[in-house]
């Protein structure tokens, strides 16, 4: 019986979506993303947006930092240009592979085709 239980809770979390990240590897790859997004807003976005940046420098886990990512875009946009912040947008989201349950993974959108 404790095999089952066992083996019901690793399919619901291989449901999930959280493989095996292991704590430790959440929380490095998590500040690996703070820190790639706060390099991307840069100084114009200390200055400019101190909220969004607080925003994401206080982000408790890898969610919080998904959330995050429309004021992150607003940032980017003031700095780059819409095209050029989707692109980065893009990069960063895709560093939360395998860290956020499936329902949380971007999904294709039809306006990019």
């Amino acid at each position: 019986m404790e095999l089952f239980k066992f083996n019901l809770k690793s399919s619901f979390m291989a449901l999930l979506g959280s493989g095996d990240v292991t704590p430790s590897v959440l929380q490095d790859r998590t500040e690996e993303i703070r820190e790639l997004i706060l390099d991307e807003m840069g100084e114009f976005g200390e200055k400019n947006y101190a909220a969004i940046i607080r925003l994401v420098r206080y982000a408790h886990d890898a969610q919080a930092l998904w959330y995050a990512r429309g004021d992150v875009m607003k940032v980017l946009a003031a700095v780059h240009g819409e095209t050029i912040a989707r692109e980065k947008l893009a990069g960063i989201s895709g560093k939360f592979e395998g860290l956020l349950p499936r329902s949380l993974n971007s999904r294709p959108s039809p306006l990019g085709r």
